[in-house]
């Protein structure tokens, strides 16, 4: 078919004779035509990106408006669809991939992560029993096995050990969320059995706990898992701790609800809290759930992937003592969306809970007890192949190149935050961890700290409506606070010298 670009007219005769013909949406030099366009499209996105606004001047509703309302009733060329957003669709997009993105944290992404995900799209299995994809199930067991062994993860994490199949296991999911709702069934179901309830009456006497610095998703899972909005205890931090949960305050509130004849069940401790990365103990929080046999879990879904740097390590020391970790490597560790890596100590815990057997997924290999159907740890049924992008990026960047990677982006961070100390007009909020930097102006001479509030969120609005630069905020110990998170794929060090010239400019524009 000829390019609408070089022969708009004989294109579309051509096309509509083909159109007479049967439908076939995999013909094979379709699959072929449509994906080289689509690679061309990718190649030069990443080529250009750099330039593109990083928030789009849109309104609501203007694809509507530029697409038409209601769906074609006629085939149209390839050609009119990839015009069609390259015009309308590309324009609309925030740019995570744009090294001027500092807001939130990090969506990484990598050529053999892409390259992964479309071969996974384009072979479409549904691996929810090892039967129904031997090859998506047993790699998706080994990307999990290798990236626990680069955590260095105890062995009872591993689904396979070198003494054969082991007693914990793992498994992909979508988001973290979906890793704290399973985690939190599992952990339902053993505190009513422990609490000896018939059935599920004893759940309103069920409490959950985490630091007020946890992702609010937590709190959103604990809903879902029918936890009494009541009994889900959000413990203060502050300063004193760099904002990470306090052990002894967890221990207070834990026992003040055994006394009142609750159920401690569940805690959620954080390594890289999203406003501020704090890091929870997780070896003193396990020694205190411990007292309660109450569930631990720890979201690493952020800097779990620094781990993997013997110099990081250090923030799971106790992690033996969990019951489950997650975290997800589409944040930092260069595997596109969607891809959150799920670790329990004890596998049948989670699939007593998630377990379905309906007739017609009953088959040998399942009998049989030598292979985990991952359907069963996760909450619906079908399932992607997320594990060969996992481990096609491992497999071809290998540990050195990994490292190396977030080794670039903590260093280009300090660089940032050195950056900040220098300059008088402003502070660093909390320590440095890993390679999110929080600063604001500060309130200074006769600049009340509401004042410095306002300063920092005009600061804020005009940096991202130049299009150079994007930032997020937080709120840290009541105050505006914004946050430069290094570590999209594509930065270098120009682009984070860069934003701090326009973020000094503009700074000096507003509080001259």
């Amino acid at each position: 078919m000829g390019s609408l670009d070089t022969n708009p007219a004989a294109a579309f005769l051509a096309f509509a004779a083909d159109d007479k013909a049967p439908f076939q949406p995999l013909n094979p030099e379709d699959v072929r035509a449509y994906l080289h366009k689509a690679v061309d499209f990718i190649s030069d996105y990443y080529t250009n990106v750099e330039s593109m606004p990083v928030l789009p001047n849109v309104k609501p509703g203007y694809l509507q408006d530029e697409l038409r309302a209601s769906p074609p009733t006629y085939s149209a060329p390839f050609d009119v669809t990839m015009k069609e957003l390259r015009t309308s669709v590309v324009p609309g997009m925030t740019h995570w991939a744009s090294p001027n993105f500092f807001a939130f944290f990090p969506s990484t992404n990598s050529a053999a992560a892409i390259a992964g995900d479309l071969i996974a799209s384009a072979m479409n299995t549904v691996g929810f029993t090892w039967q129904a994809s031997p090859a998506a199930t047993e790699m998706e067991v080994l990307a999990l096995d290798w990236l626990a062994q680069l955590l260095r993860l105890p062995t009872t994490f591993m689904n396979r050990t070198t003494s054969g199949r082991g007693t914990g296991g793992g498994v992909i999911l979508g988001t973290t969320s979906e890793a704290m709702l399973v985690t939190l069934v599992a952990a339902r179901d053993a505190a009513l059995r422990r609490s000896g309830s018939v059935g599920v009456s004893g759940l309103p006497r069920l409490t959950v706990y985490a630091a007020d610095q946890t992702h609010s998703t937590f709190f959103k899972a604990c809903r879902l898992a029918g936890f009494d909005p009541a009994h889900i205890r959000s413990i203060p931090t502050g300063p004193e701790t760099d904002y990470g949960l306090d052990p002894a305050k967890l221990l207070e509130v834990m026992q003040a609800d055994v006394d009142a004849g609750l159920v401690p069940t569940y805690i959620c401790a954080t390594v890289g809290t999203t406003s501020s990365n704090a890091v929870d103990p997780v070896g003193a929080v396990a020694d205190v759930a411990a007292m309660f046999k109450a569930w631990v879990h720890v979201d690493a879904a952020y800097a779990g992937s620094a781990c993997i740097c013997p110099e990081f390590r250090h923030y799971l020391d106790g992690v033996e003592r969990v019951d489950s970790i997650s975290m997800s490597p589409h944040k930092w560790l260069l595997t596109c969306l969607d891809c959150t890596c799920l670790y329990v100590r004890d596998a049948h815990r989670l699939t007593d809970s998630l377990e379905t057997n309906p007739e017609y997924l009953k088959n040998g290999a399942t009998d049989s007890g030598e292979v985990t159907d991952l359907k069963d740890m996760q909450v619906g049924v079908g399932r992607r192949f997320r594990g060969l992008k996992l481990w096609m990026v491992m497999r071809t960047y290998g540990t050195a190149k990994l490292q190396e990677h977030i080794r670039s982006d903590v260093a280009m961070a300090k660089m940032f935050e050195d950056f900040v100390r220098a300059d008088h007009r402003f502070e660093v909020v909390v320590p440095r961890n890993f390679a999110l930097v929080c600063f604001r102006i500060k309130a200074s001479g006769g600049m009340t700290e509401e004042a410095a509030d306002e300063a920092n969120r005009v600061l804020m609005n005009k940096l991202n409506k130049t299009g150079k630069a994007y930032l997020a905020h937080t709120v840290v110990g009541h105050r505006f606070v914004l946050r430069f998170a290094v570590g999209s794929s594509l930065q270098e060090e120009r682009h984070v010298r860069s934003a701090w010239e326009l973020i000094k400019e503009t700074t000096s524009q507003i509080t001259d």
